[in-house]
């Protein structure tokens, strides 16, 4: 599928909200000003799904033209895939050479602190560093379809040209999130917050009598004291820029474990 020229870079654009989410087009948009752009996203919502990968169904690949669509970008959708299962197809069987940038977002919806650890959004973004491509999360504190992504292009676009200029570590990728419905006043560089989230599903019955379980609960700050943490950050409008590894090892951890574990 050779739709790129080499004289410009390659940037590959996922998501996990679905190749229609309006903040797909949006980042694609801002990659398209300098690069070539390849969208490959799944066909439907994958929001909450990491670095999960599909095992036992097949994946199916279909050329799009969603609404909304870039002029110029190439569009392609992952039928029964996970945002990880979008990385490893495209590179396997969609892009015509490596890509030089992976974008992932811009996400409808907050992936700061510990939900780092459930998004789809972040998993893609992972997936790019674990295969050696420099590779970012992007994010909106905002859920709606008709979120107001304006307030901060600027910032965006800024923050790609320098994500090309230093690229992250091998093995890192960058985690972005951007406050909704107000301009950001500038950008910081920071930690995931520590926290959980707590009381995670809510009980209803249907109507035969029968109990269910939906997903709810509510993100509890477990350093709400902290200035050096992206949710702080945030809520003091600023985007903030947290360096993740895809290596999980606990380095600290080690001399301990070792010297109890060891013989």
């Amino acid at each position: 599928m050779n739709h790129t020229s080499p004289d410009r870079p390659l940037v590959l654009v996922t998501n996990d909200d679905c190749i229609s989410a309006p903040g797909l087009h949006v980042l694609a948009g801002l990659a398209a000003e300098w690069a070539d752009v390849v969208c490959v996203a799944p066909k439907r919502p994958q929001s909450g799904k990491s670095s999960a990968l599909t095992v036992n169904d097949a994946l199916r690949v279909n050329e799009e033209h969603p609404a909304g669509a870039v002029p110029g970008v190439k569009y392609y959708s992952v039928d029964n895939g996970t945002p990880v299962d979008c990385v490893k197809v495209a590179l396997y069987s969609i892009v015509p050479r490596r890509p030089d940038f992976l974008f992932s977002g811009i996400n409808h919806g907050s992936n700061s602190g510990t939900n780092v650890l459930y998004s789809g959004t972040m998993g893609a973004a992972i997936e790019g560093a674990v295969e050696g491509i420099p590779s970012a999360g992007f994010s909106l504190l905002h859920h709606s379809w008709e979120a107001d992504f304006s307030l901060s292009l600027s910032f965006v676009s800024e923050l790609m040209k320098r994500i090309r200029a230093t690229p992250p570590a091998p093995g890192v990728c960058l985690n972005i999130n951007i406050p909704a419905r107000v301009v950001p006043r500038g950008v910081r560089t920071c930690r995931g917050c520590p926290g959980r989230w707590n009381e995670g599903y809510q009980a209803y019955t249907d109507p035969f009598g029968h109990e269910f379980l939906m997903l709810a609960g509510r993100f509890v700050n477990e350093a709400p004291d902290a200035t050096d943490t992206d949710e702080y950050w945030l809520s003091q409008g600023y985007i903030s820029v947290v360096p993740v590894t895809c290596d999980m090892t606990a380095r600290e951890a080690l001399p301990g474990t070792a010297a109890h574990f060891d013989f």
